[in-house]
Formats: C-alpha cells, sequence, structure tokens
C-alpha cells in the first residue's frame, strides 16, 4: 500500500528513485517545475528528452529519462492538460499520475515525487488538481511505497495537507 506524505520544498532536491516533471507535449524543457528539473538535471537531461521522445509526449502520458545531476535517478516526465487552454478533461489529469505510477513500476521504484500537476500556468483549479492527485494515487494498484507530494510554496503546502488529513 502506498504511503502519501505532503512536503514543502524544492522537488528537484528530493532524496527519492524518481521525481516527476510536469513537462510540456515538446519534452524540451520550459518555466515553472519543467525549468526547474532541467536547471538541475544539467544540459543532459534535454539531450536525453531530445533522443528518447523526438516527437514530444502526448498530455496524460508518462515517460523516463535518467536524472543525471539530480539526487534522483530518475525523472518520469508527464504532460498535463493545459486548462487555460481548453483541456479540461480530468481523465487526463488523472492519467498522469495514474501513468507516472505505472512507469515508476515498470522501473522497479519505490519512493516518487509529484508536484502538482497543472495547477500552475496551466490553470486547472488548485482544489480539483488537489483531489485528483490524492484520489488517483491512493486508488492506484502500485509497488511504489513511498509518494511524495511536494509543495513549492506555503499556500499549496498548507492546502495539500489539508486535503491529505
Amino acid at each position: 500500500m502506498v504511503t502519501v506524505t505532503v512536503i514543502q520544498g524544492d522537488i528537484t532536491q528530493q532524496d527519492v528513485d524518481a521525481i516527476v516533471n510536469a513537462a510540456n507535449n515538446r519534452m524540451r524543457g520550459g518555466g515553472g517545475v519543467d525549468g526547474a528539473i532541467h536547471r538541475a538535471a544539467g544540459p543532459a537531461l534535454l539531450r536525453e528528452c531530445i533522443e528518447r521522445f523526438p516527437q514530444g509526449l502526448a498530455t496524460g502520458h508518462a515517460g523516463w529519462t535518467h536524472g543525471h545531476e539530480l539526487t534522483a535517478s530518475w525523472v518520469i516526465h508527464t504532460v498535463g492538460p493545459n486548462y487555460t487552454a481548453g483541456e479540461r478533461d480530468r481523465a487526463l489529469l488523472e492519467s498522469c499520475y495514474a501513468r507516472s505510477l505505472e512507469v515508476a513500476d515498470e522501473l522497479g521504484l519505490a519512493s516518487v515525487a509529484f508536484p502538482l500537476i497543472s495547477a500552475g500556468v496551466y490553470g486547472w483549479p488548485r482544489a480539483d488538481a488537489i483531489a485528483a492527485a490524492i484520489d488517483t494515487i491512493t486508488a492506484a494498484p502500485t509497488d511504489v511505497a513511498d509518494v511524495r507530494l511536494v509543495a513549492y510554496t506555503d499556500d499549496v503546502f498548507a492546502q495539500l495537507r489539508a486535503a491529505l488529513g
């Protein structure tokens, strides 16, 4: 059974097997969490993304790369739906978490750190993004034992903690 904890801090500094990157479809780096992960992992991450994902990655899907200069050995990339651009199917958001855990299982990982997917610049309403994350992770048939939801800001941390109980 998976244990979910809420952590406040920098996802790139988490001592876990894999961190999840809230990537864009192009898989070439970006802003927010994506940019922070690419900066911390170093330029080899971008080279591997180009090699492994030459056509990018579809919304709701997930794939892996090595962690390069990160503490985590792996990065699981997933593309959340862009609510602001009209991608409002909650199943796509839930798929990000479910597929990321499936990738973690394929890699045999025990611990994974997630950001709150799509709730930043993609504009997904935060309360629903939190509910989708917690509901999907806790219902997932996964062998991952330790899942961390990492909040960068005080307000997201407080909302995640309150929702998790």
